[in-house]
């Protein structure tokens, strides 16, 4: 069965920000852990992206969204969730 993995993505952000997350979707499509993401409205402030990728790969599609967090600055723009029950 698919896991689910969620991320909580800042509505407000500068251009050079939203772009990072941009490539960070288009990344995570491009290296095969999901097909499409999902957006819904959380609330006021932030976006609630989630995505599908099988059991054999979340641990691996975690870690890169966390990597990538890091390595690009962007600890105040998104959150992984966490989905240990999923």
């Amino acid at each position: 069965m698919d896991k689910i993995i969620k991320l909580r993505v800042k509505k407000e952000i500068d251009n050079r920000n939203e772009l990072k997350v941009l490539k960070l979707k288009g990344t995570l499509i491009t290296k095969g852990f999901t097909e499409i993401i999902h957006i819904a409205d959380e609330n006021e402030e932030f976006y609630l992206n989630s995505f599908l990728t099988s059991p054999d790969h979340k641990k691996e599609a975690e870690d890169f969204v966390l990597d990538y967090i890091s390595t690009n600055n962007l600890t105040d723009v998104i959150t992984l969730l966490n989905t240990t029950k999923n």
